[in-house]
């Protein structure tokens, strides 16, 4: 952060509503997985002044112009990462049980609304994909980052079974249907954090199944024999 730049935390409620706006949207960001206060830095000072954001976990950070996209984008939960004045979080829900359920994104999504520069976060590598008019896309379930709300968004069971139980895959795509535009991602941190847990997990018994072997007196042993 440069100098000249203030920061005022709050609820975002400055810009008409008062206290109970703020209080409105502060509940809104709650549910999307954000805070329920809101930082903003104002620039105070001579010429321009910067700050600098940095990702949660590894991935990539993405400008989206909501202008270009009709003025509001879906993403999935704590993907908003910064924005400009003007630009708002609410809260979007789901459609469809199904998806819901099994789409791997929950039943809240986050909603930017505005006019300006948002800038999300998604895990791994990026994908941008615009989809025709009726044109269909199926991937893995908890790979879609953000999608525009022309995006027809539900799952698809998969019908060989055998497949989706012994392939590596799950039973269940998640179907993305144009016309619209969707950012996929390669690397969910719902999927990351299943890796570390399962790291963390086979440490834990290989250090707790072997804790029993006296390790020093077996070196001793073997340094005896030599």
């Amino acid at each position: 952060m440069g100098p000249g730049i203030e920061m005022q935390t709050g609820m975002g409620g400055n810009e008409g509503g008062g206290f109970m706006g703020g209080l409105k949207k502060g509940l809104k960001r709650a549910l999307t997985g954000e805070s329920f206060f809101i930082t903003s830095f104002i620039h105070k000072g001579s010429g321009k002044g910067h700050v600098a954001f940095a990702a949660p976990y590894p991935g990539k950070i993405i400008p989206l112009d909501l202008a270009k996209f009709g003025g509001s984008i879906l993403c999935q939960k704590d993907a908003f990462l910064c924005t400009a004045r003007g630009i708002e979080i609410e809260v979007a829900f789901t459609r469809k049980l199904g998806a819901g359920l099994f789409g791997g994104e929950g039943f809240i999504l986050q909603r930017l609304k505005g006019s300006g520069l948002a800038f999300v976060h998604i895990g791994g590598t990026v994908i941008r994909k615009d989809l025709a008019a009726g044109e269909t896309y199926h991937i893995d379930t908890g790979c879609v980052a953000a999608f525009t709300e022309t995006v027809s968004y539900d799952i698809k069971w998969s019908k060989d079974f055998k497949n989706a139980l012994f392939g590596g895959e799950g039973v269940v795509l998640a179907t993305l249907t144009g016309p619209g535009t969707v950012y996929l991602q390669s690397l969910p941190f719902s999927r990351l954090a299943d890796r570390i847990l399962a790291v963390q997990y086979f440490t834990n018994w290989i250090e707790k199944s072997f804790s029993f072997i006296p390790i020093s007196k077996y070196f001793s042993v073997k340094c005896l024999k030599s």
